[in-house]
Formats: structure tokens, sequence, C-alpha cells
């Protein structure tokens, strides 16, 4: 028998010192990567088409309005009425007010500079409506309004 032979064969341990910091790296990239929805959504639109559409550039200075016909299970009124949307509840016109003022107050003062409101608003909605969310807009010194669509697909 040779020496070699009487060596008992270990498998050498598994050094798991930086594998806390592999997952805080992991969960860390999850975390930045991730966008959550911040408005659950109770009205039912479909955006109309353009052919000159572009993205808006910050999102942190854009507060959205939903105008669409409510679902069943919103709770908020007759299924299939048209509806104003701000944030998470059901919403009138006089309401946009206090909507604009509340938005106003979350942003920092450079962001109040490039602040924007995003209407998306069903195909279906009467116009008349549309004019009443702008004349609120307006009283409101909201004056830089944008349109939600998607782009025209081209034939």
């Amino acid at each position: 028998m040779s020496m070699f032979d009487r060596r008992e064969h270990r498998m050498p341990g598994l050094n798991t010192s930086s594998l806390p910091d592999m997952i805080f790296t992991v969960l860390f990239f999850f975390m930045i990567v991730t966008t959550m929805r911040e408005v659950e959504m109770k009205v039912k639109y479909t955006v109309p088409q353009g052919s000159e559409t572009e993205r808006l550039a910050k999102r942190s200075t854009v507060s959205h309005i939903y105008i669409g016909r409510v679902g069943a299970s919103s709770g908020g009124g007759e299924a299939g009425a048209i509806r104003i949307q701000l944030n998470d509840k059901l919403a009138d016109v006089d309401d946009i007010a206090d909507y604009i003022a509340a938005e106003r107050s979350r942003m920092s003062p450079e962001d109040l500079k490039n602040m924007k409101v995003s209407i998306s608003a069903d195909r279906s909605v009467p116009m008349g409506l549309i004019s009443d969310v702008k004349e609120a807009l307006r009283k409101s010194y909201a004056l830089n309004i944008v349109y939600s669509g998607e782009q025209e697909e081209k034939e």
C-alpha cells in the first residue's frame, strides 16, 4: 500500500460569506427596476389614436385625469355611466380644483414649473365633458394640458 491510499478525501467547505451581499444586490436591483401601479383604475377607457404622438419626458410632473365608463365592480354609481377618476377616487368636475391644489402641494418647486395635466379619455366621451374638465383646469391655473393617445398604426 502506498501512502496515498490512506488519506481521507474531503470536499472543501463552501465559502458563503459573500452570499448576503449578492442577495441584497439582487433585491435592490428588483426594487429599482420594478414599477408599481399607483392608481387603481375604476373607469374603463380606450384612448384615441393619433399621428403626432410623443412620450412625456418626466413622469413625476404629470397629474392624470381619467374619464371613462364605470365598471360594474368599482362601486361608483351605475355601471356604464361616464365618470371622472382623480387618483383612486371617482369625482365630479367640481373636485378638479382641489385635486390640482393637492398635486401642486406634493411637487417640488422645480417640478411645479413643468407641471402637466394628462387627460386620458375614452373615445366615446362627449366633448362637452372634456370642455368642462378643461374649464375647471383653466380656473385652477393648470394650463399645460396633454392628451393621452396611441400611435396610429400605419398601413
